[in-house]
């Protein structure tokens, strides 16, 4: 049972987003009241799609960084996804990984991701964020504007699916309205400052379609990921099979300006076996789609730094509202969560009512999603046609650091596990600036370069079966 500190307050959550239900559980022990407005007419009970939430067709990770924020701010939610046929994959065990610098080794479990469709795992926090006393949820509801000053934000101004208008008052408005969010609109409304905001575009592209998996593959099935290399100087295609619930592989192919995946199902194994190496088509040969091919375009990198201005009192900006992210890289959702807890922890510490703790909550929520924004376009600015400011020289420093650690971590297992550290957003990129990580990357190599892939004799099985169809052979 949630205990209500004093004078608590009434806290408004602008969007039902995983961004929106997660500060709704961050704030729900400091709040009298919670309440989510969402413009869909109704959000699902069950793990099904929500209507203005197109990118839940693609593949999705969600990392062990974000994956224990979570846990943390809702135990036993990991549980309640696996109980519905998510999948625990350990990483790097579980994941058979085509880096720019060769085949990664499966090396001993260090951390690991979730497995399962964007559908189940908002419907997990959804469920168990709108079952606390204090959370209540209002459909159809359409936010036209903040109500207050550029001192203090005082609730907004909405319209029902009636075109009613309206105003609902708050000490706390969190805005999670995703990539659309009008909030640096709203802000100059009221008299606020300008928000500076930076993109970088590498014209991203995803075509995704889900596979029954081949039998004996429906589960303890590893990540399979050819990723691109920027350095080629060509378009980046990639293409990632994840297991999912009901005994299904999530596929999705991305490829950047000029090199783009097509809607066309008879091509959509085409671009799995064209890109740097053809395991993964090799994979779907012998797996039967059951459903249609997604696409989707709206990637781009996008940075609105709140916290660089004069923020008004009671208005906190939070996932892709504030950083939207290449979904390749998949850290939406675990930037998301960390954020979440950094609301929570800012409001153990400062009252939400009190006029400073907007700002703190901003610059605290801004840290983790800053983490996944250089990890974004470190890369992406890299690739041809990219929109946005140019690789700088410490950028192509930067980038040619971490290209030596992709290469070590071959043969090295200290440096696999700093990399994934950061990957999965457990720690903080600055752990690739460790003197042992400095040192090991200077020596190079302790195990010669892998001349293929590392499948366990069940993976290899699925391999030595007849394909559905006729594919170009390979020496895998």
């Amino acid at each position: 049972m949630i205990q209500q500190p004093p004078g608590a307050a009434r806290v408004l959550i602008l969007g039902g987003s995983l961004a929106g239900t997660l500060a709704a559980a961050a704030l729900a022990p400091h709040a009298a009241e919670v309440l989510i407005v969402e413009r869909d007419k109704a959000l699902p009970d069950s793990a099904a799609p929500r209507p203005r939430l197109p990118q839940a067709a693609h593949a999705h990770m969600l990392w062990a960084g974000g994956a224990d924020a979570i846990e943390s701010l809702l135990p036993g939610m990991t549980d309640t996804w696996l109980k519905a046929g998510a999948h625990r994959i350990p990483i790097p065990t579980g994941m058979v990984s085509f880096s720019p610098a060769g085949w990664y080794r499966r090396w001993t479990e260090t951390h690991y991701l979730i497995g399962a469709s964007r559908d189940l795992i908002d419907w997990g926090v959804r469920t168990a964020v709108l079952a606390l006393p204090n959370v209540s949820v209002r459909t159809g509801i359409t936010v036209t504007a903040l109500m207050g000053t550029a001192s203090r934000v005082t609730g907004v101004r909405v319209r029902d699916e009636q075109h009613a208008e309206s105003e609902l008052t708050a000490d706390l408005v969190i805005d999670a309205t995703g990539r659309d969010s009008k909030a640096s609109e709203w802000l100059t409304a009221i008299g606020a400052p300008e928000v500076p905001e930076t993109v970088v575009d590498a014209g991203v592209r995803y075509a995704s379609r889900r596979y029954r998996a081949p039998e004996g593959a429906e589960s303890d099935w590893p990540v399979i990921h050819i990723q691109a290399d920027p350095r080629e100087g060509s378009p980046g295609q990639v293409v990632s099979i994840i297991s999912i619930e009901d005994g299904q592989w999530h596929v999705s192919l991305s490829g950047t300006r000029g090199g783009e995946p097509s809607a066309d199902e008879a091509l959509f194994e085409d671009f799995a076996r064209g890109v740097r190496h053809p395991l993964a088509a090799e994979f779907l040969a012998r797996a039967e789609p059951v459903s249609d091919v997604v696409v989707y375009g709206r990637t781009a990198n996008r940075q609105r730094r709140f916290e660089k201005v004069a923020m008004p009192a009671g208005f906190v900006v939070v996932g892709d509202a504030a950083t939207s992210l290449n979904p390749v890289y998949g850290h939406g959702m675990s930037a998301a969560a960390l954020g979440a807890v950094a609301l929570r922890d800012t409001a153990a510490r400062v009252p939400v009512t009190a006029p400073k703790f907007a700002a703190q909550a901003q610059k605290a929520v801004a840290r983790p999603a800053a983490a996944a924004w250089l990890l974004a376009v470190g890369q992406d600015r890299f690739y041809p046609g990219a929109i946005g400011k140019a690789p700088t020289l410490a950028d192509k420093i930067a980038a040619r650091y971490v290209h030596r650690l992709n290469h070590t971590a071959i043969g090295n297992f200290l440096v696999v596990k700093a990399l994934t550290d950061v990957m999965t957003m457990k720690k903080p990129a600055t752990v690739l600036g460790h003197p042992d990580v400095l040192f090991a990357a200077a020596r190079g190599l302790r195990r010669p370069l892998l001349d293929g892939p590392q499948l366990t004799l069940r993976e290899q099985s699925i391999l030595d079966r007849e394909p559905r169809r006729t594919a170009e052979p390979t020496n895998l």
